[in-house]
C-alpha cells in the first residue's frame, strides 16, 4: 500500500559520494539545445528558442527538437540511446529503487520498471555580453514517463511546487511545495502527482555562493539536479536507426557531444 505519494529525504547523498559525483560531472560537457529543429519551422505561433539551461542525459537522450517522451502516442523516435550510468550513480539508483518498492504499491510501479533515464539539469545564470541573466527556474509541466520519478539536488536549494494548472484562472493553485536542499532526495509517484498535478521549480536561491566547475559554457551553475525516470527499453532507439530527417535534426548535437565523449564519437563514426 502506498504510504507517501511524495518522499523527501535530506542528506541522502554523503559528502564522499557527492565529491565522486562532482568529479564525474567534470568529465561531461553539457550542451545547449534549441526547443525546435533548425531544419523545420516551429509550430504556428511559436518561435525558435533555446532551453533555459544546459543539459546532459544518461541512459537515453530525449532531444528537445524531437519532442519529449509522451506515451501512449509520443513514444517512437523520442528516446535515443545514450551513455550508461557510471557506477557511483548506478549505486544510488539501486538504493532509490529499493526505497520506491518499499513505499509504492504495485499499481504505481509498471512491470519492468527501473530508473534507467537520467536528465541532468544545470541551473544558474546565463552570461550574455558580460552580464548575468538568472534563468534558474522551470515552468509547470508533467513527467510523462511511467512510474515514480526520483530527483537528487546539489547546490543552492530550489523551491519545488506541485500545482493545479491555472487554465482560465489568473494563476495556478499551489497544492504542495517543498525546498529541495543540497544532497537531498525527492521521490513522487501515484496518479495524483504524476497525472493530475503539474510541477515546477519556482526559483533557486543564491546563498551558498558555490559555483560548480562543470563545463557549462557561458553559464554560471549554482544548482545541479538529477531527475531519474523510466523509459521502456523497447522504446529506445539507436542513433543510426533514426529516420534520416530526424537524424539530421540531432546530428549537430551528437557532433558536439562527440568532441568529448567516446560514446557519441562512435555514433558519428558509425554513420
Amino acid at each position: 500500500m502506498l504510504k507517501k505519494p511524495v518522499i523527501y529525504q535530506a542528506q541522502f547523498v554523503s559528502l564522499q559520494i557527492r565529491q565522486q559525483i562532482m568529479d564525474y560531472l567534470k568529465t561531461l560537457y553539457p550542451i545547449w539545445e534549441n526547443r525546435f529543429s533548425d531544419f523545420k519551422p516551429p509550430p504556428q505561433g511559436q518561435s525558435q528558442r533555446s532551453l533555459l539551461r544546459p543539459v546532459y542525459w544518461l541512459g537515453n537522450w530525449q532531444f528537445a527538437c524531437l519532442d519529449y517522451y509522451h506515451p501512449p502516442k509520443g513514444i517512437k523516435n523520442r528516446s535515443v540511446e545514450a551513455e550508461e550510468f557510471p557506477p557511483v550513480i548506478q549505486t544510488m539508483v539501486d538504493q532509490i529503487e529499493n526505497i520506491i518498492r518499499q513505499h509504492y504499491s504495485e499499481k504505481d510501479i509498471p512491470r519492468g520498471w527501473s530508473l534507467n533515464t537520467l536528465l541532468i539539469n544545470y541551473y544558474g545564470s546565463k552570461i550574455e555580453n558580460g552580464k548575468k541573466i538568472d534563468t534558474a527556474r522551470v515552468g509547470e509541466h508533467k513527467d510523462f514517463e511511467p512510474g515514480p520519478v526520483a530527483s537528487i539536488s546539489f547546490g543552492d536549494r530550489a523551491l519545488f511546487q506541485f500545482v493545479r494548472s491555472a487554465h482560465k484562472q489568473a494563476q495556478s493553485e499551489v497544492v504542495l511545495q517543498q525546498w529541495l536542499d543540497d544532497c537531498s532526495l525527492q521521490i513522487f509517484g501515484s496518479d495524483k502527482f504524476k497525472k493530475d498535478l503539474f510541477h515546477r521549480v519556482q526559483r533557486v536561491e543564491d546563498k551558498r555562493k558555490e559555483i560548480f566547475d562543470v563545463n557549462t559554457e557561458d553559464f554560471e551553475t549554482r544548482r545541479i539536479n538529477f531527475t531519474f525516470r523510466y523509459v521502456p527499453r523497447e522504446h529506445w532507439v539507436q542513433f543510426h536507426q533514426m529516420p534520416d530527417d530526424l537524424k539530421k535534426d540531432i546530428t549537430p548535437y551528437v557532433q558536439k557531444l562527440s568532441i568529448h565523449s567516446s560514446f557519441f564519437k562512435s555514433l558519428i563514426e558509425r554513420t
